[in-house]
């Protein structure tokens, strides 16, 4: 695909991202592509797999799942701020993605305040596997900011891969993620959104990151993505402390197992790995 349809896909993905309460309706999206409307829902389509209103309707609902696990806004403003300006609608809607409510989510214990101070052991327990994981090539985009929405370049990812036909030579799904959100400003955190890659050179535009391998231990979580930060606090707050072992001086990342456009959220699977010395 030429350059200037990468540009278009990567364009709109972000402005999706980033305006969830605005008019993401496709004649606004398509103004967005600048294309015709009726041709760019056949391009977005077929290069990203989905609809252009099932990823709008799949961004928002995953940004919302996020607002209800790291705030305690209310569920109105929640529905507002990622677009649906009818409380009763968005409850459908995410009842629907979620299987259950967004009051039910939040109380069935995926909620956490935005500054957990939790004491040792009241963390979410998960089972822990310590293995030796193989070194890996990643090829991958930055993403400074939120890690919360590092689905923004998983996105871009995607579609670069796509249309450079990149997916036979992509293994695993990886996201890196390289600081403490408990000690970095949210929007200093720094971590890389790529897949583990099996092909020469390196992409335009990505980057060539390596990860060492070794011992590791790998904290196999299913759900939405909105609990894995609860997920990381069990790693550290119950199985670390317990377990011996000392972290390597090398950062966290997390491995996906399957794919949020077509699996419920409730089923998908992520290693959160952290390796040991």
């Amino acid at each position: 695909m030429a350059t200037s349809y990468e540009d278009r896909i990567l364009r709109v993905l972000t402005y999706i991202h980033d305006h969830p309460d605005g008019d993401l309706s496709l004649d606004a999206l398509a103004d967005v592509a600048a294309m015709s409307r009726f041709h760019w829902h056949r391009v977005f389509r077929a290069l990203t797999g989905e609809t252009c209103a099932q990823a709008v309707r799949r961004i928002r609902l995953h940004r919302a799942a996020v607002q209800l696990v790291r705030s305690d806004s209310s569920v109105s403003q929640v529905a507002h701020s990622v677009g649906y300006p009818n409380p009763n609608s968005f409850i459908r809607a995410f009842t629907e993605a979620y299987g259950s409510s967004p009051a039910a989510f939040r109380k069935a214990g995926q909620f956490l305040p935005a500054h957990p101070n939790f004491k040792t052991g009241g963390y979410p327990m998960h089972a822990v596997t310590t293995r030796t994981e193989p070194a890996r090539r990643v090829i991958a985009l930055p993403h400074k900011g939120a890690y919360s929405e590092i689905g923004k370049s998983f996105e871009a990812f995607g579609a670069l891969c796509e249309s450079r036909q990149l997916w036979p030579q992509v293994g695993p799904v990886v996201g890196i993620y390289f600081d403490s959100p408990d000690e970095v400003p949210e929007d200093q955190l720094r971590s890389y959104a790529g897949a583990e890659f099996r092909g020469g050179g390196t992409p335009d535009g990505m980057e060539d990151v390596q990860i060492a391998g070794g011992k590791t231990a790998v904290l196999t979580y299913k759900g939405p993505y909105s609990g894995l930060e609860a997920a990381y606090h069990s790693l550290f707050g119950n199985w670390l402390p317990e377990s011996g072992e000392e972290p390597a001086d090398q950062p966290c990342y997390e491995i996906y197992l399957n794919d949020p456009r077509d699996t419920a959220p409730e089923d998908l699977l992520t290693e959160i790995c952290l390796p040991l010395k």
